[in-house]
C-alpha cells in the first residue's frame, strides 16, 4: 500500500539532484500555488506572497493580512545541499586509454556507499553573458571503482585524494563538452560549472507495506519537501504573523557564503518585508524578536545493528513521529522555549514527539538551527524526522515519519492558539 507522501517525497528527490534543482522544484510548486517570484535588485510590494531564490537557496513567505509592521514570523528553516562528490575544476585525466574525472568530496560523504554506484552527474552551468542552465544526465556517466580485495587484503583506508577518481569514457571525448551537449549549450560558452555526482538509480520504497524510503539526500531534502508541504498547508496566514520557509545552501561545509545560513539572506528578507510594509528599522528588531523558526534537519535513528551509539535513554525510532533534538553545548539551538512551542504545535497536529540526545563521549553534529540563530537574533528550536544511514549515498526513513513531519510543522507555522 503506497504512502501518498512517501511517493510524493520520492518524486521531489528524483526530480532535484542539486540544490539548484531542489530551488527549482519547489519554485515551481510554489508558482503553481499562486506565489509570486521577485528580484533581490528590484523594489518588493507590500503584503501577499513571494519568493526569491539566491542560487541553490530560496526563501518564500506569506504576510498576515492587516498585520502590523512589526508582526513577527514563523519561520520553517532547511537545507538543499547533501553529502557527494563533485567534479574538480581541472578534471580530465587519462588512465591507459580510460578518461578519469577528477572528483573531490563535498562535506561528509560516507565514502565507501559510493563506490561502485552508477552515478549521473548534476548541477549548473554558468554561460558567457552570465546565463545559468541547469543540467542533470539522470542515466549514469560515471562510477568510481573499488578495488579488488583480491589487491587489498588489509582492506586499506580511502585516499580522499587517490581513491575517488570517476572512469567515464574510453577515448578522447571531453567530458565538459559532452554535459554542455546534454544541457543544449556549446561546449565554449561555459564559463564555469558546478557539477557533482547523483545517485541514479530511483527512489523507492520497500517493505510489506512500503514502510519505509530508500532515496539519496533525505539528508535534507526530506525536511524541504516537508517545510514546503506544510508551507502551502498553512496557507495565506490568518495572523498575527507571517509565514515563511527558507532553504539554505552549504549547510554540509559550514554555511559560510553569500547563501548559506551565515548569510544575511533571512534577516535581510525579514527587514525588506517590514519596511515595504511602512515599517521602521524599529520595527523589524520587533518583529525579529516576535518571531520563532523550526530549524529542520534530519535526526539519527537508533541503528539495529549500532545501538551502543546512541544514548540509551533517548532512543529514536523510525516511524515514530518527528524528533526535537537538544544539546547542552548548543550544537542544537534548541531551549526550553522552543522546545515548548514545538511540543505544542505536535500536541495540536496529534503527532508523537520525540527528543534526540546525542551521546555524551561521541563528537556531536550541528545544523543551520544555531547558526541562523546567532545571526539574527531568533528563537530556534532545531527539529527532524528519524533516519538511517545519514551522509550515504542511498538513505532510508520510514514513510509514516513523512506525513507526521509535515503536519508537526504545519501546526508550528499556524498555531491554534
Amino acid at each position: 500500500m503506497v504512502n501518498a507522501a512517501a511517493a510524493d517525497l520520492c518524486r521531489f528527490v528524483d526530480a532535484s539532484p542539486s540544490p539548484f534543482h531542489a530551488v527549482q522544484t519547489a519554485a515551481a510548486e510554489l508558482d503553481a500555488a499562486g506565489f509570486q517570484r521577485v528580484e533581490e535588485t528590484a523594489a518588493w510590494p507590500a503584503g501577499g506572497r513571494y519568493y526569491l531564490q539566491r542560487g541553490g537557496s530560496l526563501i518564500a513567505w506569506a504576510t498576515a493580512e492587516g498585520a502590523p509592521a512589526h508582526a513577527g514570523f514563523r519561520v520553517v528553516g532547511a537545507h538543499t545541499d547533501s553529502p557527494n562528490l563533485r567534479v574538480k575544476q581541472h578534471h580530465e585525466v587519462r588512465f591507459d586509454g580510460m578518461g578519469v574525472v577528477a572528483l573531490e568530496p563535498y562535506g561528509g560523504p560516507i565514502l565507501e556507499s559510493w563506490l561502485d554506484r552508477d552515478l549521473a552527474l548534476a548541477g549548473r552551468l554558468v554561460l558567457k553573458g552570465g546565463r545559468e542552465v541547469l543540467v542533470h544526465t539522470e542515466e549514469p556517466v560515471v562510477r568510481v571503482p573499488h578495488l579488488a580485495i583480491h589487491l587489498d587484503r588489509g582492506g586499506s583506508e580511502l585516499d580522499r585524494q587517490r581513491h575517488l577518481n570517476g572512469i567515464w569514457s574510453l577515448g578522447e571525448q571531453n567530458l565538459l563538452a559532452s554535459i554542455a551537449e546534454r544541457a543544449g549549450v556549446p561546449g565554449d560558452d561555459v564559463l564555469g560549472f558546478e557539477l557533482m555526482t547523483a545517485d541514479a538509480a530511483p527512489s523507492a520504497l520497500f517493505g510489506p507495506q512500503d514502510e519505509f524510503v530508500a532515496a539519496p539526500r533525505l539528508d535534507n531534502q526530506a525536511t524541504c519537501f516537508a517545510g514546503l508541504r506544510a508551507f502551502l498547508d498553512a496557507g495565506e496566514s490568518a495572523g498575527p504573523h507571517h509565514t515563511m520557509l527558507v532553504l539554505f545552501d552549504h549547510e554540509e561545509v559550514g554555511s559560510t557564503s553569500e547563501r548559506g545560513a551565515q548569510s544575511d539572506l533571512l534577516a535581510t528578507t525579514i527587514e525588506r518585508i517590514v519596511l515595504a510594509a511602512g515599517g521602521s528599522r524599529d520595527d523589524y528588531h520587533r518583529a525579529i524578536a516576535a518571531s520563532v523558526c523550526a530549524s529542520g534537519d534530519m535526526a539519527h535513528a537508533t541503528h539495529p545493528n549500532y545501538a551502543d551509539k546512541h544514548e540509551p535513554l533517548h532512543r529514536i525510532t523510525m516511524g515514530g513521529g518527528p524528533v526535537l533534538k537538544v544539546n547542552q553545548n548548543l550544537r542544537y539551538a534548541t531551549d526550553a522555549r522552543g522546545t515548548a512551542i514545538f511540543a505544542q504545535a505536535c500536541d495540536e497536529a496529534g503527532v508523537p514527539l520525540q527528543r534526540y540526545v546525542h551521546r555524551a563521549d561521541l563528537p556531536c553534529g550541528s545544523t543551520i538551527g544555531p547558526l541562523s540563530a546567532a545571526r539574527t537574533g531568533m528563537l530556534t528550536a532545531d527539529v527532524g524526522a528519524p533516519q538511517l544511514a545519514m551522509h550515504a549515498a542511498r538513505e532510508t526513513m520510514a514513510s509514516a515519519d513523512i506525513e507526521l513531519y509535515a503536519r508537526a510543522l504545519a501546526a508550528f507555522l499556524a498555531p491554534l492558539g
